[in-house]
């Protein structure tokens, strides 16, 4: 099944939860930063493309300030995140850097996909980042986002940017190995051929202190994707090697089947 969907593959999103990239010590770990960039560079030397949307710059933001919970008031959390977000870079910066390979900035409130004269700059210049050899990082504008114009999470973020691009395949890596059809026995679902009913009444939402969303958003997500054709992987960024393993078609992870084109 999965060799079906995961051949051939041009260009990948990969979105990294603020779960795959902090610690119980440290809610941004640098040794994750550095395992995930590694494994982007990984997919990069065999040729195909990738878009990171990485979370991160919150929890970043929080440690700095010497906070022990997340910020309730938008004010308190546009800070926390503008602060962060410089940290979060940095890191990203240094550990492509070893490769040999750019990184890019690429910060998004919901109005530039929505608008289409914004919708089109974003595009052509996500591309032409590309088309450098360079990697976009993208990240919500959490500093100048308010409730109307925030995506919400950045799982619903990766699934616009991945139809914005026409990708070939989203990549969502959380602290969970993936679907689970039972939550105390935490079996995962290897393939998902429809999200019905009974698959939106498996997710669930989160109570972290530094995360938004939890296993619906990423539901949500894939109904995006996989109406539009592409498929959806699902799978646990602390597991050594995640990314490799899935372009290879390793059975990690659920993957979401798309309808068709």
């Amino acid at each position: 099944m999965r060799d079906n969907f995961l051949s051939n593959l041009k260009l990948v999103v990969v979105k990294v939860g603020t779960s795959t990239l902090s610690s119980k010590s440290h809610p941004m770990d640098k040794h994750a930063v550095k395992k995930i960039s590694d494994q982007v560079c990984g997919l990069l030397d065999k040729g195909i493309k990738v878009v990171l949307v990485s979370s991160g710059a919150i929890g970043a933001g929080m440690h700095l300030l010497g906070l022990k919970a997340r910020p309730k008031t938008l004010n308190h959390l546009q800070a926390a995140a503008a602060i962060g977000q410089a940290q979060l870079m940095k890191a990203y910066d240094e550990y492509f850097k070893d490769h040999g390979r750019k990184v890019a900035q690429v910060l998004l409130t919901r109005d530039d996909l929505e608008e289409r004269k914004r919708y089109v700059s974003v595009k052509s210049t996500i591309q032409t980042i590309l088309e450098y050899g360079a990697v976009p990082i993208i990240n919500e504008n959490d500093t100048v986002s308010v409730d109307e114009i925030k995506f919400g999470d950045n799982d619903t973020l990766a699934s616009l940017v991945t139809t914005l691009l026409g990708a070939d395949l989203l990549i969502i890596l959380s602290d969970v190995d993936g679907l689970y059809s039972h939550m105390g026995k935490k079996e995962v679902i290897d393939t998902v051929r429809e999200i019905n009913s009974g698959i939106e009444k498996l997710a669930c939402g989160t109570d972290k202190e530094t995360c938004v969303g939890g296993m619906s958003t990423k539901i949500r997500a894939a109904k995006v994707v996989t109406d539009s054709g592409i498929p959806m992987v699902i799978a646990n960024g602390k597991t050594e090697g995640i990314l490799i393993k899935i372009v290879n078609k390793e059975k990690v992870g659920t993957i979401f089947i798309p309808r068709d084109k």
